[in-house]
């Protein structure tokens, strides 16, 4: 029996497995981005180049990114590179 026209042109594959990633890592890397930036908006700002407001933006980047280390550090990666979190609705 051949495929179905609907079946062809909406075809269902299986996802691909998720990759394992060091989550406190990620944080880790981003915070320090976003220190450089507040470093050089800091330097911009009291040159009168741009508004005080930018600092404030990396400042904020740097708090949240170290509540993202903090979150990576109580939520380590399974031995098969899983979190604990709850998996996706249809995926059981």
């Amino acid at each position: 029996m051949p495929p179905s026209r609907s079946s062809m042109l909406n075809p269902r594959r299986t996802p691909p497995p998720p990759v394992p990633v060091d989550l406190g890592r990620v944080m880790r890397t981003g915070t320090l981005v976003w220190a450089v930036a507040l470093v050089v908006t800091a330097v911009l700002a009291a040159m009168g180049s741009i508004a005080w407001d930018a600092v404030w933006v990396c400042a904020v980047g740097i708090a949240l990114g170290l509540l993202g280390v903090r979150w990576a550090r109580r939520h380590p990666l399974d031995q098969d590179g899983a979190t604990n979190a709850v998996p996706p609705a249809g995926t059981e």
